[in-house]
């Protein structure tokens, strides 16, 4: 959505899908010719939304069946074109676990989770298109996603904020803006096949972002939590089973990209000084 607002202001058209009808009104009405998809329910004319297609960026996650866009669609798409880019959204956890070492888009894939290895066999998916019908496929790998509404601001202020101590362990952010502004960098310079971490330059532990947006709350910090002794989700616990530095110099390289929160207390500051310093 931030990505088409960005077109959408820039003059584009947009189109894209969703899983419900009432998203799929709410979409509508902002502009954005919206269609309904899911892996039980393929899009019934695909011709159709595809047709005038220059530009295709693919954020559904794949399930343990695959990736369902390539599933249902990957026909529909190569006959859309001839495409200018096509853009695919997937996870630094095609890496795996580096024990808190430096990755870049050169090192091995070898992810050590489920998600790790569904992400790294849809991109390979992908790339086979590429490959065999010159679609012109690009892979972002992204880190922890953060942003308004979606930030460790947002967890303090609902009381869900928890500061948990694993020695060592650290994490790359993104801010949900600088994501986008990668994306309209790369439909500016396409280069099909190219892989691009997208990460910030500042990969911290997860109790430091915590204690940052306390301190500008001006909140109490909450003590730490030793790890082992923490009450998580299955899925929560998996966060924490990898332990990498993603660098992003290829991004700012080859597609000039400058990140506008380039640490986590720049993305902070910035959200509360939009609010009105709240």
């Amino acid at each position: 959505m931030r990505l088409a607002g960005r077109l959408l202001r820039d003059g584009w058209s947009v189109a894209g899908t969703c899983r419900r009808e009432d998203k799929r009104q709410a979409l509508v009405q902002q502009g954005i010719d919206a269609h309904l998809f899911d892996r039980g329910a393929p899009m019934t004319d695909p011709a159709t939304a595809l047709g005038g297609t220059t530009h295709v960026l693919l954020s559904a996650p794949p399930d343990a069946a695959g990736d369902p866009v390539i599933d249902h669609h990957a026909d529909d798409i190569v006959a859309a074109g001839p495409l200018a880019w096509v853009g695919y959204l997937s996870t630094t956890g095609v890496y795996g676990d580096r024990a808190g070492g430096w990755v870049d888009e050169d090192d091995a894939l070898e992810p050590t989770t489920e998600r790790g290895r569904r992400r790294l066999a849809a991109e390979r998916a992908w790339l086979s298109l590429w490959r065999d019908h010159g679609l012109p496929v690009h892979l972002f790998r992204l880190v922890g996603i953060y942003g308004p509404g979606r930030s460790a601001i947002d967890q303090v202020r609902g009381g869900r904020a928890r500061r948990l101590d694993k020695p060592g362990q650290v994490f790359n952010r993104i801010h949900v803006d600088d994501i986008a502004a990668v994306l309209m960098a790369s439909i500016a310079r396409p280069n099909p096949g190219a892989a691009y971490n997208v990460a910030d330059d500042d990969p911290a532990p997860s109790h430091e972002v915590v204690a940052e947006a306390c301190r500008l709350l001006g909140q109490p910090i909450p003590p730490l939590v030793p790890f082992d002794e923490a009450e998580l989700s299955p899925m929560a616990r998996s966060f924490y089973a990898e332990n990498k530095r993603v660098r992003n110099d290829r991004m700012k390289r080859e597609l000039g990209a400058e990140l506008s929160f380039p640490s986590y207390r720049d993305g902070l500051r910035a959200q509360l000084a939009a609010e009105g310093g709240r």
